[in-house]
């Protein structure tokens, strides 16, 4: 038996723009279309003015047991390319082979009938996978243990919220034992604790030999749970590796590098709320706007933000994280920080703190928007960009040892036992 669990060839999906299809076509109207298509008129890719390529030309293999994180900016293709793997749209060209039960968490209450109750779902949702009702029960209460919704296990999820939609579909999804299971971003609506629990989760399906496709913006969370990923951009994947860090790498590559920052529509936004943060400008040394600083050097962020409502006491956050995707430091005003009583309308947050002696380079800041129980309200992974440049002291070391970590401390050494002469051979080596 082969071990491939998805196999994609020459993937792709088109779009049409503007006002719905009439529901029946014209002999006329077909033989345009096919003209069109065939000559590619006047949108660049080789498609009609009024569609676009949401996916063009995507192939790649999957193979059984393997974490595979899919990453790109908003509108990349990648819920499109989920949605195509769990049958939920069709491909306009191109062909997709999978091997294996698919089980897909891909928007808040998929596959859930809002007037059953979370007991009824849970069968429901094992039937729809093709699961006899003897193997949904034996997994029942582990569902129900992992989700923490058991209060409301007989009440309509219509009234559910959309944390314990989300916890009681990924506990579904994980438990019910699909060979393949697809995960987009809808992690970010969970805690932090539900998201590390995923994650753990996520970790077991794959080693006891399921595939997992994993969504996120997420760059930490792909760093650590994924071995390959697959980056997708303006609908072409433009890499496909096991070298994770590499990839993130050429993802983080063109953010957006200078001293003030619009975020109003920042693609790589992991909340779909309302926006929050407007704008981020980094203050450097002695009042100077720049992103460029030193080791030790005192650093200001200014955020403008504008709540959708009156908020007390929320919590604002900065992430300071490298380009493997690995986070160096935080900061936060819940995290050694000072709080902020309240906000009733737009304002200016600033967050002043000392740069630690890292190691060289650029730095992505993951900033963050919650209210004060935690729950995100804005949240932007490489919002902004701080670039370490190089002291002497640092240069030095940087040169001659670049793969010492992430932080250059200084030390000095002393003997107890030192001599000032050390006469030949007296030592051994």
């Amino acid at each position: 038996m082969s071990d491939l669990a998805i196999s994609v060839r020459r993937l792709g999906k088109l779009y049409h723009l503007g006002e719905r299809r009439r529901g029946y076509t014209t002999l006329r109207d077909s033989l345009a279309a096919m003209f069109s298509r065939k000559n590619g008129h006047a949108n660049g890719n080789g498609s009609a003015p009024n569609t676009f390529w949401a996916l063009r030309d995507v192939s790649f293999d999957v193979h059984r047991g393997e974490i595979v994180g899919i990453i790109g900016r908003n509108g990349a293709g990648k819920s499109t390319l989920l949605k195509i793997l769990s049958r939920i749209t069709e491909p306009t060209s191109g062909e997709v082979e999978i091997s294996g039960r698919v089980g897909s968490l891909l928007e808040v209450g998929t596959g859930f009938h809002p007037e059953l109750t979370g007991r009824e779902n849970i069968f429901l949702n094992g039937a729809i996978l093709g699961m006899k009702r003897a193997e949904i029960a034996a997994r029942f209460d582990e569902i129900l243990s992992f989700a923490g919704t058991e209060k409301f296990l007989d009440t309509p999820v219509k009234y559910y919220s959309s944390g314990m939609y989300t916890r009681l579909a990924f506990a579904i999804a994980a438990h019910l034992e699909p060979e393949i299971l697809i995960v987009d971003e809808v992690l970010a609506v969970g805690d932090a604790e539900f998201q590390k629990k995923c994650l753990g989760k996520m970790g077991d399906v794959a080693k006891s030999g399921r595939t997992v496709l994993f969504v996120s913006h997420n760059i930490n969370a792909v760093a650590s749970l994924c071995r390959t990923a697959i980056l997708l951009q303006e609908g072409r994947m433009v890499s496909h590796s096991a070298d994770v860090h590499m990839v993130l790498n050429m993802y983080l590559s063109p953010t957006v590098s200078a001293h003030t920052v619009d975020l109003s529509h920042h693609p790589n936004r992991a909340t779909s709320g309302p926006t929050v943060f407007q704008e981020i400008t980094i203050e450097g040394r002695e009042g100077e706007l720049s992103q460029c600083v030193l080791p030790d050097d005192d650093v200001t962020i200014h955020f403008k933000v504008a709540p959708p409502h009156p908020i007390r006491n929320p919590r604002v956050s900065i992430g300071v994280t490298n380009y493997r995707g690995e986070r160096v430091f935080a900061v936060g005003t819940h995290i050694g920080g000072t709080l902020i009583p309240a906000l009733d309308g737009p304002a200016t947050i600033h967050a002043r703190f000392t740069v630690p002696r890292l190691v060289p380079g650029k730095y992505n800041l993951d900033i963050g928007f919650y209210d004060s129980e935690g729950s995100p309200l804005d949240a932007i992974y490489g919002g902004a960009v701080l670039e370490v440049l190089k002291s002497d002291y640092i240069k030095m070391l940087y040169d001659n040892a670049p793969d010492f970590g992430q932080l250059m401390v200084r030390s000095e050494w002393s003997c107890d036992a030192c001599v000032d002469v050390v006469h030949e051979g007296a030592l051994r080596e």
